[in-house]
């Protein structure tokens, strides 16, 4: 290493570096995701079943998880990540999966938010965008919880480890900060979008807290958010604070560890065996 380079070069490369092709993925994937679930607000369902999304989660799901796999292939395919990079997202997710069994989403305890964003932060949004959807689905393998509710939980994910990896640079006690902030601002918001995918059929009947099909969208917009307030803060906000508590006690050991094995594991670095 040259002694005139600079700290901000020092810093381990992304694992899933995003190249356009890349870009055009995630953007096409997330583009389906908020129609999945946004589209009971610009149309008319008509009928239990789509507002439940009985019929439209399983088409959902098979469009994911081909684009999410594409995402890795592309980058397979431009060099820019290795077999070492598939093999970390494999651990990651699997350590993942396993911080769901502590919880089981009780009082909204998910520590698995507190890998997702530092994994986010230090690996890279291509990567925190992936490892978030395969968590969710690798743990809803583990758990038994499949079911129409996965392709939105893992959309929700998704996006929690791909904003952590556009966080702007920090280092230190400020990194930490600007960590438990946003992960705070993620549990809440992910409370928010995961809400909307079951409303408009669970808060049935007519009250003011109900969606109503063909209504304009301000109206369903202002339904949806006293909904929001009266069902969930109570599982968000504890959420909130405990993931931010985490990575305020246990953040800077845990980005220590993913940046020692991103620079251990030299991502990028070719293979070479010893004749």
């Amino acid at each position: 290493m040259s002694a005139g380079r600079s700290p901000a070069s020092r810093r381990p490369a992304a694992v899933v570096r995003l190249r356009p092709r890349a870009w055009i993925l995630l953007l096409a994937t997330s583009a389906l995701g908020l129609v999945a679930f946004c589209w009971p607000l610009l149309a008319t369902p008509r009928g239990t079943e789509n507002l439940a999304h009985a019929g439209d989660a399983p088409w959902i799901f098979v469009l994911l998880v081909p684009l999410l796999i594409a995402v890795v292939v592309s980058e397979l395919a431009e060099g820019l990540i290795d077999a070492k990079a598939v093999a970390l997202l494999g651990v990651l997710a699997a350590c993942g999966a396993a911080l769901r069994f502590p919880g089981g989403g009780a009082a909204g305890f998910e520590p698995v938010f507190f890998l997702l964003v530092p994994a986010g932060r230090v690996l890279g949004r291509g990567l925190g965008f992936v490892l978030g959807a395969f968590t969710l689905f690798a743990s809803a393998l583990l758990t038994g919880g499949v079911g129409p509710w996965l392709p939105f939980q893992m959309f929700g994910a998704a996006w929690i480890g791909f904003f952590a990896g556009c966080l702007p640079p920090a280092r230190g006690r400020a990194e930490i900060a600007l960590l438990a902030g946003y992960a705070a601002v993620a549990s809440l918001a992910y409370g928010l979008l995961l809400n909307l995918w079951f409303w408009p059929f669970v808060a049935g009947g007519d009250t003011a807290i109900s969606f109503v099909p063909g209504a304009p969208l301000a109206e369903n917009l202002r339904r949806f958010w006293a909904f929001h307030l009266a069902t969930s803060l109570g599982f968000d906000i504890p959420r909130a604070v405990f993931t931010a508590t985490f990575l305020v006690v246990a953040g800077r050991p845990l980005l220590g560890a993913l940046r020692r094995a991103t620079r251990r594991a030299a991502f990028g670095a070719p293979v070479e065996f010893a004749g």
